[in-house]
């Protein structure tokens, strides 16, 4: 069957879905010189996660090693006056992490949600399919072989992703881009360069082979201000891009054969769209490290509270930044709610004080609870494949 062949209620049922199906409304404004169709249910969401996003940084800057009330965490931020130690871990310890989690957070959500629809696969996300492992592979080459600053271990982590990225897609697009050939070659790249990554580890010396893995676990322990605006600007090109691409996104989950029945430049659209999302992951991955996880659920937890037709690439990226603000905020105090347990109940204790106040990389916080999520994905879709 090709575009000319599809019958005109099909190209109509179709057109109508690309527009955002069912339950959408129309908005105008300025006179109607600019308009779109929103999804109530996907605008409720949207609102709810930014709000969850909100409190969870407002708690992140109140609990620690050193507990700020919130009083004086408002005076620290919109003031600046204050208790002098309130004010320093406020703005220039916790501010910038809490922060870091919420705009890497919805990079990972956004890139997940373009790869899982351009594939049309759940499982099709960036730390899946080997972009992750591939931007990982490129920031250890310039820690370990040249001791890069953390803007050239940027510039290597983009530059692995993309090209780990080519040669995944040249590989699957073998008669076109199918979601499962895409999968199993990304899963394939992913053990090879999770080889590569352990061989440059054993062939450095202590010092970058501690930072390199400090790095590959995935962290935002440490982050500056500087990453902040890294995050900010690589947001402020790549978002808004997206943003428009978003229509062709929904068109192209119909099939190449429907998109380009409907006026779609199918492979153009497609280059497109692969390299905004390769980009949103490399700057995430850039910032923080490889944080699994985030961008396979963000966008199948989305779908699943917005019940629209398709992958809703705003409500992606505002649950990824719930999740990794949630991730985040509870790896800082995982070790001090133990400690506390102990205190409780001694035959419990399994940290002792000078434990009490350290930080889990937010990376093994979202590999376990990814890893949950992943389990329960593959058992609700058992059987698939037989049918």
């Amino acid at each position: 069957m090709t575009a000319t062949d599809v019958a005109p209620p099909a190209r109509e049922r179709a057109a109508k879905a690309a527009q955002g199906g069912a339950g959408t409304r129309p908005v105008r404004l300025w006179s109607g010189r600019v308009s779109f169709r929103t999804h109530p249910r996907t605008a409720w969401v949207c609102g709810v996660g930014l709000l969850a996003s909100g409190l969870l940084l407002t708690v992140s800057l109140c609990v620690g090693a050193y507990p700020v009330p919130v009083p004086d965490v408002a005076r620290a931020l919109f003031v600046g006056t204050g208790d002098r130690l309130a004010v320093h871990f406020v703005n220039q310890e916790r501010l910038p992490q809490a922060l870091l989690a919420i705009l890497v957070g919805g990079a990972l959500g956004i890139s997940g949600a373009v790869f899982q629809s351009l594939s049309r696969n759940p499982l099709a996300s960036p730390d899946v399919i080997g972009f992750n492992s591939g931007a990982a592979t490129g920031a250890i080459v310039v820690i370990v072989a040249f001791g890069g600053s953390a803007a050239q271990v940027a510039t290597g982590a983009i530059g692995g992703g993309l090209l780990t990225a080519l040669v995944v897609y040249l590989l699957a697009s073998k008669g076109g881009v199918h979601g499962v050939r895409l999968v199993l070659i990304g899963l394939g790249v992913t053990a090879m360069l999770g080889s590569v990554n352990s061989y440059l580890l054993t062939r450095s010396t202590l010092n970058s082979a501690q930072n390199a893995h400090i790095w590959l676990i995935g962290t935002l322990s440490g982050r500056t201000w500087g990453s902040v605006r890294t995050m900010v600007v690589a947001l402020l090109v790549l978002l808004p891009a997206t943003v428009l691409l978003g229509r062709r996104l929904r068109m192209l989950e119909l099939g190449d054969e429907l998109a380009s029945g409907l006026g779609l430049r199918v492979d153009r659209a497609r280059l497109a769209l692969t390299v905004l999302g390769i980009g949103l992951c490399g700057v995430a991955v850039a910032s923080a490290g490889p944080v699994p996880f985030v961008a396979l659920a963000a966008p199948q937890i989305a779908a699943r509270l917005t019940r629209s037709p398709g992958v809703s690439v705003a409500a992606a990226g505002v649950t990824g930044a719930a999740l990794l603000s949630a991730a985040h905020l509870a790896s800082n105090q995982f070790f001090a709610v133990l400690a506390g347990v102990g205190d409780r109940v001694p035959w419990l204790a399994v940290v002792d004080d000078s434990q009490r106040n350290s930080q889990l990389p937010v990376g093994v916080t979202t590999a376990v609870l990814g890893g949950l999520y992943l389990a329960w994905v593959l058992f609700n879709r058992r059987g698939e494949g037989r049918r």
